[in-house]
């Protein structure tokens, strides 16, 4: 290992403390299903704010934005900024409908809106999404990074991890899961905010003293969130600013305000009122990680290009491999003893991430399957099956991680695969908010038909299909059919959700005005009666939801403005 024996007691003493906490706040002998999935509804904003936040904020962050802002510059950061706007639309057209139903879940919400076979299917999207991605992956490059970082072999990481979580996950439920996360978000943001200060104060080293110096350090371009839409070499450029306004709200809206793992605490929230600040309070933490995680990329790259230390290569190239600026950084910034709590800020923030697929998934499968099919089951039954779940899901991630080193670009391939279904599931839920005509044949049908495209795209553009089908001619760093701009047809993943949306919105308009209407007044009950009817009603202060809003939309189209 290459710490302290310092380090290694904070980073125990981080670990027994975190899992203790948890089952002390959580844990009930005799607990209900309300209290054990959705904490009793009793969550205020700033819980379930900070909850959602640390929900989303895993090591893939930690070290792909900071790779991201060393390779491409602070345009990676429009994930974060771009979040802030479809957590708006969270809190203020979907959380009210959500918390008013009392639904447990979003599937159980989506059969009250179409009907139960809309259910399963978002069900099980869900839980393969919490699965394969929210744990899996996250877990792969966390114990990627304390392999590099620490030099603790994947294995070990993986195993030690995911037995502290699922303890207090398990035992806790929903009440442990967001108070633990509540210190974890103040812990990833102390060490984020640790590792930029130090880099910060390393510049003058390498002979960057001031601003102007730095401007002209760093690549052209890197410091700007905005790219233009076709770049120097005549390509469709892959973040550029028409990307990431067409493609990000279709990821996003799926993620934000359909993935059960992130929307179960607004449900959990004691009044609407508090579910929605508490979402657009999540809002304003997402404008954070653009300083602390991905400007320390950028100025970890000025110290690596000036000799400061030397980053790692691509196996078998002598590329530079970007996805090891943050260990290569704290190496050579922090001193020892310190390491310990960036270590325990770094398991925080994978922990969060394993802790809310978890017990995500012990919900849907207790409360949309096993409860569904027997509704006469008691509760500490069902309760008693999600603690089960739990670590039956926390088993099965743990054998999918091993297999995480089969993707080339985690960051992307996170952002990749729900593409698949995105754009269908997207379209459902926010038609099926905004317009009562909509009706459940045109919902299943977008979903399928929109499933399917969204798989046959995926498997299209894997770079080992095309290399199939193209045979050995394709060209180093061939990236598939669909987005390679030499081989392929040159359209960025981020362009491909706004197309597969496109068509899937004309099948469901299509598909409802070509089939019986449902009952107008079920509808009325989970539906706006017009697109703005969310702004309606007398304004209560400064405390009330749109006022909040507005200031959220002030503050990100201000700091666009500036790093424009």
């Amino acid at each position: 290992m290459n710490v302290s024996m310092i380090d290694v007691a904070v980073i125990a003493a981080y670990l027994i403390g975190i899992t203790a906490f948890g089952i002390w706040t959580g844990f009930r002998r005799n607990a209900s299903t309300d209290q054990y999935f959705l904490a009793n509804k009793s969550l205020g904003w700033f819980t379930v704010g900070a909850a959602v936040f640390t929900s989303n904020i895993s090591t893939i962050h930690l070290v792909g934005l900071a790779a991201g802002g060393a390779s491409s510059g602070m345009v990676i950061g429009n994930f974060e900024w771009m979040a802030c706007f479809t957590l708006m639309l969270l809190a203020l057209v979907f959380a009210p409908f959500y918390i008013r139903s009392s639904a447990h879940t979003l599937p159980e919400f989506m059969e009250r809106r179409y009907c139960p076979s809309a259910r399963t299917f978002l069900a099980v999207i869900g839980i393969l999404g919490a699965l394969l991605i929210h744990i899996g992956i996250s877990l792969f490059a966390a114990a990627k990074v304390f392999e590099s970082f620490l030099g603790v072999p994947m294995i070990t990481s993986i195993v030690v991890l995911s037995l502290f979580t699922v303890v207090y996950t398990a035992l806790g439920g929903l009440k442990a899961v967001v108070l633990t996360e509540n210190i974890q978000a103040g812990l990833l943001l102390f060490g984020a905010a640790l590792v930029t200060i130090l880099a910060i104060r390393a510049l003058p080293s390498v002979g960057v003293n001031d601003v102007a110096s730095f401007k002209e350090a760093v690549n052209p371009g890197q410091l700007s969130m905005l790219r233009p839409v076709v770049n120097a070499e005549g390509h469709l450029n892959e973040y550029s600013w028409l990307a990431v306004v067409l493609g990000y709200p279709i990821l996003g809206i799926w993620y934000w305000c359909a993935d059960q793992t992130l929307v179960q605490r607004v449900l959990a929230a004691r009044t609407i009122k508090e579910g929605q600040n508490g979402a657009l309070f999540a809002g304003f933490l997402k404008i954070t990680p653009v300083f602390l995680m991905v400007l320390p990329g950028v100025v970890g790259g000025v110290l690596w290009q000036r000799g400061a230390f030397q980053l790692g290569t691509v196996p078998g190239t002598n590329n530079p491999d970007y996805n090891t600026m943050l260990p290569m950084l704290i190496n050579h910034l922090v001193p020892a003893g310190l390491k310990g709590l960036l270590a325990a800020g770094m398991a925080a923030a994978l922990m969060s991430t394993i802790a809310a697929g978890l017990n995500s998934c012990a919900t849907l499968i207790s409360m949309d399957i096993i409860k569904r099919s027997r509704p006469d089951m008691p509760d500490a039954r069902v309760v008693t099956i999600g603690r089960i779940t739990t670590g039956i899901v926390m088993l099965l991630a743990m054998l999918w991680s091993t297999q995480g080193d089969q993707f080339g670009t985690i960051f992307e391939a996170i952002n990749k695969i729900p593409m698949t279904f995105a754009p269908a599931v997207t379209t459902v839920l926010l038609l099926g908010l905004i317009w009562k005509r909509g009706n459940w044949q045109a919902a299943m049908t977008t979903l399928y038909a929109g499933a399917a495209v969204g798989v046959i795209y995926f498997l299209a553009d894997l770079p080992a299909m095309g290399k199939m089908i193209l045979g050995h001619a394709t060209h180093a760093g061939f990236g598939g059919l669909v987005s390679d701009p030499v081989q392929g047809l040159g359209i960025p993943f981020m362009l491909v959700g706004p197309i597969i949306a496109v068509l899937c919105v004309v099948i469901y308009i299509v598909t409802s005005l070509l089939t019986p209407a449902m009952d107008q007044a079920a509808v009325a009950k989970v539906c706006w009666d017009h697109p703005l009817a969310f702004l309606k009603g007398p304004v209560t202060g400064v405390g009330d939801p749109r006022i909040v809003t507005v200031i959220l939309l002030l503050t990100v189209g201000g700091l666009y403005v500036f790093l424009r």
